[in-house]
């Protein structure tokens, strides 16, 4: 993780973060005034949107687990691993009864893109090893 984090959380301003790995640099910011309101992640040319409460339900949901949780990493198209937050993000058992992504395509990768952002705001720790790593909560 960087020393210290660009931006300010907004369109204008985003959070320039980097995925838990290292390997990819991303922007990330509020949109409060979308239906409904959301996280959005932009990725090169791509942007991803996921619900914005996702931050304080993946919070809580860390809180209540209480240990280390894998992160996992899929794309939508195919399936999370059991027990890690990318599974979590899709589950019917969540806050919001399935997806926390919002657009149809692009709703995986939770677990590469929303995990900096907590880090990012004091709400959990992540590891930054190449591969399987995991978070909690602070």
């Amino acid at each position: 993780m960087p020393d210290h984090v660009e931006g300010m959380g907004t369109a204008e301003d985003p959070w320039i973060l980097v995925t838990p790995p290292g390997s990819s640099e991303f922007d990330a910011w509020r949109d409060e005034t979308a239906d409904p309101p959301a996280l959005r992640i932009r990725v090169g040319a791509t942007t991803l949107a996921y619900r914005l409460r996702c931050i304080e339900d993946l919070h809580a949901m860390l809180v209540e687990h209480g240990d280390w949780i894998p992160l996992g990493n899929a794309d939508e198209q195919k399936d999370a691993k059991p027990g890690t937050v990318e599974a979590w993000a899709r589950s019917a058992e969540n806050p919001v009864g399935g997806w926390y992504g919002l657009r149809k395509g692009y709703r995986g990768r939770f677990g590469n893109y929303v995990p900096p952002v907590l880090e990012h705001l004091g709400l959990a720790e992540v590891e930054h090893g190449p591969r399987n790593n995991r978070m909690r909560a602070r």
